[in-house]
């Protein structure tokens, strides 16, 4: 079976399927280019620095993020972006204020700090329909260094209040780093107009880039120290990374092909316009959960929400999570994810820490007869096969 006889709902994984001129940026670069920006003066390496350069620029003006576009650093993935921030900003004995919404690389990241340098992690609660308690959100940020925001969950598919806690955050002294994983190119944001301080993002994701390529953007007057050191290509002689932006946090050669590819990603999503993706995703969402919450045999988590993520996460009530995935998949060809999404805690506030759950997340090659498909088959299987498999003794990984 082709790919395009596949329908896939995995884009809050994966973006894997691209535009075509995604995959053709990344061919030409390849064959005209394949060089890495900053590595000689050639015309080749120059080539390499003026694509980089205009992914920069890209990016800038999609985000909103203002500045010098060189306060861009491109890293490996959001992953790689969350820990460069979180260990280059909290020092021993500091105190880091994150979400039972937040994803493993933001948990892991701040559970190995309080070992490591006794950072002090505060969790807001937060609750099954995405919000939070801005009480305790003041309570928590007392005497914090960082509060980390998880723009948009990839387990609810909801947004946080970027902006508000952002004057919060600022009011008690603390610097904000934004999540924008499962935001960027997915829906409006603005770095400027939330006053943030860092944003990570990917580009496999709604940028629609390749594996391989993310970044970090960090504000005029924020000092962040880099996590890894190594070669910049200029101001060999300094023991220490370069001052200077984006070197300061740019070690070691980058995935200049990834680049291109999120260059080609956003003059795509520019093309289409923001918000046009955004409401047409937004209606498809509205069409499967409501498709979803009608069929007795599943449990829908997600909120009804038009505002937030692409995706809806469900539970089925006659059997166990990977059957139903993997039954969808053999079956009927829906692509899902299941699991806890490697977001535990927002699995814990939902009840479905123990089994998990499976998560339909839209894109932009998404359809109405996508949809339709799916909603059919997971009705299908969820009443032809009232199987319940033994619960597993630990919980399902991510």
């Amino acid at each position: 079976m082709s790919r395009d006889q596949l329908v896939y709902m995995d884009f809050a994984a994966t973006s894997a399927l691209r535009p075509p001129e995604v995959i053709c940026a990344v061919s030409n670069f390849l064959g005209d280019c394949g060089a890495t920006p900053g590595r000689g003066g050639h015309r080749l390496a120059i080539d390499a620095g003026r694509v980089a350069l205009r992914c920069r620029m890209a990016l800038a003006k999609l985000l909103d993020l203002p500045g010098d576009p060189g306060r861009t650093a491109f890293m490996l993935n959001a992953t790689h972006a969350i820990n460069t921030a979180m260990w280059g900003v909290l020092g021993q004995g500091d105190a880091v204020v994150i979400s039972a919404y937040d994803h493993n690389a933001v948990l892991r990241t701040a559970h190995r700090l309080s070992q490591e340098r006794g950072v002090q992690m505060r969790m807001i609660t937060g609750a099954p329909d995405g919000s939070v308690d801005l009480d305790e959100v003041d309570r928590m940020l007392d005497g914090a260094r960082l509060l980390v925001v998880n723009a948009v969950s990839n387990v609810l598919g909801t947004s946080m209040p970027v902006a508000e806690l952002t004057r919060r955050a600022h009011g008690a002294g603390a610097l904000v780093l934004v999540d924008a994983a499962q935001s960027a190119g997915h829906q409006h944001s603005s770095a400027k107009q939330d006053g943030v301080d860092l944003v990570a993002f990917t580009g496999h994701k709604g940028l629609l880039g390749i594996q391989g390529v993310g970044g970090l953007w960090v504000r005029e007057g924020i000092d962040v120290k880099p996590m890894l050191t190594g070669g910049t290509g200029g101001d060999s002689t300094l023991r220490d990374m370069p001052p200077s932006y984006p070197d300061h946090l740019e070690a070691g050669t980058g995935c200049s092909a990834g680049i291109a590819s999120v260059l080609a990603g956003i003059d795509w999503i520019q093309k289409r316009s923001l918000a046009a993706i955004h409401q047409e995703s937004s209606a498809l969402k509205m069409r499967l959960w409501d498709g979803l919450n009608a069929i007795s045999e599943v449990q829908v988590l997600s909120p009804r929400d038009p505002d937030g993520a692409a995706l809806v996460t469900i539970v089925p009530r006659s059997m166990d999570v990977p059957t139903l995935a993997n039954r969808l998949d053999r079956e009927h060809s829906v692509l899902t994810r299941a699991g806890l999404h490697c977001a535990p805690e927002a699995h814990r506030l939902l009840g479905s820490d123990t089994h998990g759950a499976v998560r339909f997340s839209l894109g932009w090659c998404s359809t109405e007869d996508q949809v339709d498909h799916a909603l059919e088959a997971v009705a299908q299987v969820t009443s032809a096969g009232k199987v319940f498999s033994v619960a597993p003794t630990e919980a399902p990984s991510c």
